[in-house]
């Protein structure tokens, strides 16, 4: 029988902490081994309690998650699960810093609402907690540079697909009329790497699907909008996609194109356990662009997208999956390749 995940909380709410704490003691695949009440002492207890996957709020003191997350990326290096009050405006706007930082996720907090709705969350909390531990990139995806200036070793992020396949230039051929790009588990910082480097006169529209928790779509979609020079924002129902803006999918709806090429929603049943749908948006990108479509599989657990993907190779587009050696989660990417997608 294999052991438990060592989870550590960090969290300065005695509630929040005794309802998380329940809802891992309810999995015998998870173990709590301890509780800070802050960053400054939960970096103490890692040495000793050397958790495999660390929960962490975002506002506390003396060391908040932001500050607390750098420290364990420096010292530590170990996937980071931040569980964040999505209903609060600045929240869902520092949740994305901490994921630059290197957190690999963001969870809403299960407190109040409906017993339904907590059973549910508690469940998903349970399946993040398990894909978190899985999660072996930090070390890896990270190389060291030496500074100029004082020779000192600091870490920094690998991208994950290099910008450079989107220039300008390589787009600019009557080939291709749009970018889709999909992304689950590690998909923000992915996201966050192409996105920001993405020229302000990009010449196609970019439409994106994240899974992302509840709440969160918002800061994701605003924290992108400040780091790039295009325009990012949630689809509009009806409205026919841009050159040089970036779009998602409203939260809990299929993204879709009409036979005019406009944005229509539908909230028909999940596709590879998802809404919004990473193969639905493709295959309707496919059915419209066809061959000139370009489509994009980033890190994600599972295998949405894989079949969206097979749709926009098959009809001529350009398919690009993101390798192993630099996936958070290398699932979705892999079941692709695994078809021939990419």
């Amino acid at each position: 029988m294999l052991s438990p995940i060592k989870v550590l909380l960090v969290e300065d709410s005695p509630v929040v902490t005794i309802v998380l704490k329940r809802i891992f003691d309810s999995s015998p695949e998870i173990q709590v081994v301890g509780t800070a009440c802050n960053g400054l002492e939960a970096l103490k207890l890692i040495p000793k309690l050397q958790p495999e996957v660390i929960c962490t709020d975002l506002n506390m003191a003396p060391m908040n998650g932001l500050e607390f997350t750098q420290e364990v990326m420096k010292k530590y290096p170990l996937p980071i699960l931040v569980i964040s009050a999505s209903v609060q405006a600045n929240d869902t706007q520092n949740v994305f810093q901490v994921l630059k930082a290197g957190a690999v996720d963001v969870f809403p907090k299960p407190i109040g609402g409906l017993v339904s709705d907590y059973e549910i969350l508690a469940n998903e909390l349970i399946a993040k907690i398990k894909i978190l531990s899985g999660v072996k990139v930090f070390t890896r995806h990270q190389k060291l540079v030496q500074t100029e200036d004082n020779h000192k070793i600091v870490k920094i992020h690998q991208v994950p697909v290099s910008p450079d396949k989107f220039s300008q230039e390589n787009v600019k051929s009557p080939t291709i009329k749009v970018l889709a790009i999909g992304a689950s588990t590690g998909g923000p910082q992915a996201l966050h790497a192409i996105i920001s480097k993405l020229p302000a006169n990009f010449p196609v529209p970019v439409i994106c699907v994240q899974h992302i928790s509840e709440g969160f779509l918002q800061g994701l979609v605003d924290w992108l909008g400040y780091e790039s020079k295009l325009p990012v924002k949630i689809a509009s129902f009806g409205e026919l996609p841009q050159a040089g803006i970036v779009y998602f999918p409203p939260e809990k709806r299929h993204l879709e194109l009409d036979s005019q090429g406009r944005f229509v929603y539908s909230e028909a049943a999940h596709v590879a356990g998802h809404c919004p749908s990473v193969t639905v948006t493709f295959k309707s990108v496919a059915n419209f662009y066809s061959r000139a479509a370009a489509g994009v599989l980033l890190t994600g657990m599972g295998r949405d997208g894989a079949d969206g993907m097979l749709a926009i190779a098959q009809l001529g587009g350009l398919t690009i999956a993101q390798d192993e050696a630099s996936c958070i989660v290398f699932g979705m990417p892999k079941e692709a390749i695994a078809l021939g997608a990419a």
